[in-house]
């Protein structure tokens, strides 16, 4: 069996180069969008407490990398459907994360989004049901 430090810099090597992968149409990664927010997997998953300053690092970067429609369609995909494969994450503390971060994304992560309705000139209203 591997060494838990082994897998873990193995995992990282990994992400790195997902993030690294330019997609064909121009739109963020997948890979690149949950490496940019992972550092708010255990406020989400936690029993509470303050945000790390990282996760709102994350969440400010990923909001000045998904200026274009392509690429906020594929950030809110992601998020969409990352939220829905991670057991055990407080989906309404996931929605209002943005907002306790102080950064205002053009779109509130809900299970419920419309991920196509975005485009350069209006951004998608918030969605006021939780996650």
């Amino acid at each position: 069996m591997a060494s838990p430090v082994l897998v873990k810099v193995t995992m990282l090597v990994v992400m790195c180069t997902v993030m690294g992968i330019a997609m064909v149409d121009g739109a963020v990664s997948c890979g690149g969008v949950q490496m940019t927010v992972a550092p708010c997997i255990g406020y989400l998953r936690g029993p509470g407490g303050g945000i790390p300053a990282a996760c709102c690092n994350g969440i400010r970067n990923l909001n000045n990398q998904i200026r274009a429609t392509p690429d906020r369609q594929a950030a809110c995909r992601c998020l969409k459907t990352t939220a829905i494969s991670i057991p055990g994450l407080n989906l309404a503390s996931l929605s209002a994360l943005p907002a306790k971060c102080g950064v205002n994304l053009p779109f509130k992560p809900t299970l419920s989004i419309d991920c196509n309705k975005f485009n350069t000139h209006l951004q998608l209203l918030y969605h006021h049901s939780l996650l």
